[in-house]
């Protein structure tokens, strides 16, 4: 008799990720309607480029020379990369910036150096075949909207840090005016932020920007009103 081996259970992160799959989206749906911007001189390779992605139904913006600025609707940008180097500095982008994808003529040692410095998210290679546009566009638009959620944490981790050294400050500064313990003292800037609907970063600033102006001039009356009451200073 045969006994089935037992299935090995799956780890938290892995059930976390399957739950968010959706195996019913169409992958090429979100390429419809793009704004796409390539910068590449136009030659019969790239024409084959802005065809393709026409058929795909993205919204096609070819530009040569390069302009000053890129427009703010656009999602992904191709630009070239020569055996000698990048053919041209990328335009200013505007935030949230868009997909890179690289269009190389030669794997040059000086072209893969520069495919690593303009930090694009994918690349194509010419001859440009219609085969591979579509795989790139996708895997560069799904690295870049990887990038863009693993930036917005890391902005709001160093918000959060930021916050805390500032509340920690401004709990010590209220220890030593008030006369209060650490408990005490940072449930009066918590209280203050509800009453205020503050977060407790802004009134923390609030009150180290006044103790500087106190210490600075031995008086708060040119501080924020806020950070005076919750010092307890009063004007003179």
């Amino acid at each position: 008799m045969v006994v089935p081996r037992r299935l090995p259970k799956l780890r938290v992160r892995e059930l976390c990720f399957f739950k968010y799959i959706d195996m019913s989206n169409d992958p090429m749906r979100e390429l419809r309607g793009l704004n796409v911007t390539v910068l590449h001189p136009l030659d019969r390779e790239i024409e084959e480029l802005l065809r393709h992605l026409k058929r795909i139904g993205c919204q096609i913006d070819a530009c040569w020379p390069p302009p000053a600025s890129i427009s703010v609707s656009t999602s992904v940008v191709f630009f070239a990369i020569t055996a000698e180097g990048p053919r041209m500095t990328l335009p200013r982008f505007v935030n949230p910036a868009p997909c890179l994808v690289a269009v190389v003529d030669y794997e040059s040692p000086s072209a893969v150096k520069s495919l690593l410095e303009s930090e694009a998210h994918c690349f194509i290679t010419k001859p440009i075949r219609p085969s591979g546009i579509v795989s790139s566009l996708l895997l560069a638009r799904s690295l870049h909207g990887y990038q863009s959620r693993l930036l917005a944490k890391v902005n709001k981790l160093e918000e959060t840090l930021r916050s805390r050294r500032e509340i920690e400050r401004a709990t010590q500064i209220l220890m030593e005016m008030k006369r209060l313990d650490e408990d005490a003292a940072y449930q009066l800037i918590r209280s203050q932020a509800t009453s205020q609907r503050l977060g407790m970063g802004a009134v923390a600033r609030s009150i180290i920007t006044a103790h500087r102006v106190f210490d600075s001039t031995s008086t708060a009356t040119s501080g924020p009103k806020l950070a005076r009451k919750v010092l307890g200073l009063t004007r003179r």
